[in-house]
């Protein structure tokens, strides 16, 4: 393996520690606030008090960021994914533009998804606290990222190229967009659990809601991982939560 890749493969591992524990940080707050009361109780009394649960979050947070981005660089050099960490006029100019579109339309789930699910309209008020602010900025912007576009993007995209084209001396462009499409669905799985978890169960609207939102805008950060860079997917991820918290903020 080239030494090169795995030194700055640790040193992007390295840069990655302190956002990853803010986010753990923040991530505890907003959760705290949005699981049920008999949950939250439960986690106190097997974990003994809110400080230990903010440890616990914080270091599970941190291994994620290691694992994933250690390893998520290293497969990223091997599938043709991996890009100079640094940021260039055009790309930043189409980025800015798909998120600012990204976060109108992802606002608009308030009005839309919203006019039928009182609930949802219910939390905007835990949805746009600071908490939830850093935690969508550092954990969804960054850490999801690294998670599900760098890491469990470019595996897929090394799998699938093994079993179909391996033959190939470059990933193919259809093996990195069945490998997107796939994370992206993974990626809207994942939230699952913390939709079930704020709206006390999983209907059908909800399901649709989930995986059109979450699975849509995955795809969109994983094409801007494939041309641009996985710093361009988190400065997607993390503008199109900012404009459309702010929307709600300024309209709602």
């Amino acid at each position: 393996m080239n030494k090169a890749v795995i030194k700055k493969a640790l040193l992007f591992t390295l840069a990655l520690l302190p956002i990853a524990a803010a986010a753990g940080y923040f991530t505890t707050g907003y959760q705290m606030k949005t699981l049920d009361p008999s949950m939250v109780e439960m986690m106190l009394e097997q974990m003994g008090s809110e400080g230990m649960i903010i440890v616990a979050t914080i270091a599970t947070t941190v291994m994620y960021a290691v694992v994933c981005g250690f390893f998520g660089y290293i497969l990223a050099s091997k599938t043709d994914l991996l890009r100079p960490m640094k940021m260039e006029k055009k790309p930043l100019i189409v980025t800015l533009a798909l998120s600012l579109a990204g976060g109108i339309l992802c606002s608009l789930d308030y009005w839309t998804f919203g006019a039928a699910m009182p609930e949802l309209r219910q939390s905007r008020e835990l949805l746009t606290s600071v908490d939830n602010w850093l935690a969508s900025v550092l954990y969804g912007g960054v850490i999801e990222e690294v998670m599900m576009r760098l890491f469990l993007m470019s595996l897929l995209a090394l799998i699938i190229r093994k079993l179909f084209a391996r033959r190939s001396e470059k990933t193919p462009a259809a093996v990195i967009t069945a490998a997107n499409i796939i994370a992206a669905l993974l990626f809207a799985a994942g939230h699952l659990p913390a939709t079930v978890s704020m709206f006390g169960a999983l209907t059908p609207m909800l399901l649709v809601r989930c995986f059109l939102l979450n699975g849509a805008f995955g795809v969109l950060f994983g094409e801007l991982y494939r041309r641009y860079g996985i710093q361009y997917a988190m400065l997607s991820h993390a503008l199109l939560h900012i404009v459309s918290k702010t929307i709600w903020l300024l309209f709602v």
